[in-house]
């Protein structure tokens, strides 16, 4: 391909610009940083200046915050929706509260998808609550703008016992926040099995199960042996001796499923296995 040499006064007309427009995003979208402006704040923002209403400047300095924007010590990552498909969400640990504010209010600001917020102290809550306004709030996580559409696959997360339902509202606010509409199953652990026996049903209808326990965690190995979806294990730290032992049975859980599998591939290739 030629260069062409374009004097500085030679103005643009406008399909060239919009043009120029769509390649300018797209080379963002492959090369730069990333963060939370999604695609169809993108579409949206180029039908705008095709129909007059954002003039090019205008676009040009929303296009400069599309890779990402420093807030407060923070990159916020305007670009990662249209890279992965889903939105960062906001860390609360760490973060003074003018940080969580502000970072919250840049995504709000400048994009259309949801904005979580985990993990958040009282004061950072009420701090941005009052900032931004009431939230959807479950686990210590707090969530702005919930998808209006719903994915069609269903999740459902299973706890051991109610001290662990914390943990189970942030994996369902989480989920929520990214299009999904969890249900969840409490107080089903094995000290009494026929707790989850009476809700089997529904776990084994399940696209995915994210199942919570404490102490043994011998929750998850129990569901992994009933269901062929996928099982996510998460061990919490009822005590220091629970949370190791929970560990070591949430791995237990990959590794049977791991050796079944295997033995399936070995099956499958003994009968494919001509007779000699």
């Amino acid at each position: 391909m030629r260069a062409r040499v374009v004097p500085h006064s030679w103005q643009p007309s406008e399909p060239l610009f919009e043009t120029s427009l769509v390649l300018a995003a797209t080379i963002y979208m492959n090369t730069c940083h990333d963060e939370q402006v999604d695609e169809t704040t993108l579409r949206s923002l180029i039908d705008d200046v095709h129909a007059g209403a954002t003039s090019p400047d205008e676009a040009v300095r929303q296009l400069r915050r599309l890779p990402f924007v420093d807030v407060e010590g923070a990159s916020v990552d305007h670009h990662r929706h249209l890279r992965q498909g889903m939105p960062e969400a906001v860390y609360g640990p760490g973060k003074d509260v003018q940080q969580c504010v502000s970072i919250v209010g840049e995504l709000l600001a400048n994009g259309t998808g949801p904005v979580l917020l985990t993990r958040a102290d009282d004061e950072q809550r009420s701090a941005c609550t009052a900032a931004h306004g009431e939230a959807l709030e479950g686990g210590r996580c707090l969530l702005w703008r919930a998808p209006a559409e719903a994915h069609t696959k269903s999740v459902v997360v299973v706890t051991a016992g109610t001290s662990d339902l914390p943990v189970a509202n942030e994996a369902a606010l989480t989920l929520l926040a990214y299009g999904f509409e969890p249900s969840i199953i409490a107080d089903v652990g094995v000290a009494g099995l026929h707790r989850l026996l009476a809700r089997l049903d529904e776990v084994t209808a399940a696209d995915a199960v994210i199942v919570i326990a404490g102490m043994e965690g011998a929750l998850a190995s129990v569901i992994g042996g009933l269901t062929g979806a996928p099982v996510v294990a998460v061990p919490t730290s009822v005590s220091t001796r629970g949370r190791h032992r929970a560990v070591g049975n949430a791995r237990l859980v990959c590794e049977r499923r791991h050796r079944g599998r295997h033995r399936q591939r070995v099956r499958r290739r003994m009968r494919r296995r001509p007779d000699t």
